[in-house]
């Protein structure tokens, strides 16, 4: 009866990642990085609050039906 899960003498790269599998990991770094960066951008471009409603009035309570 043959196991059929790795070890770690059984895996290609256990060290160090290599091939396509390190071309992922970076892809999947690289994109998450872009994808932050035109967040940020985004607030900053469209996150301002000139146009906030001032509210002096604290709520006291809600009606609940």
């Amino acid at each position: 009866m043959q196991d059929n899960e790795p070890t770690l003498s059984s895996i290609e790269d256990y060290d160090t990642l290599k091939g396509s599998k390190k071309k992922v990991v970076w892809t999947v770094i690289i994109s998450g990085l872009l994808l932050g960066a035109i967040f940020v951008a985004a607030k900053m471009y469209y996150g301002s609050t000139e146009d906030t409603i001032v509210v002096n009035e604290s709520i006291g309570k809600v009606p609940v039906k």
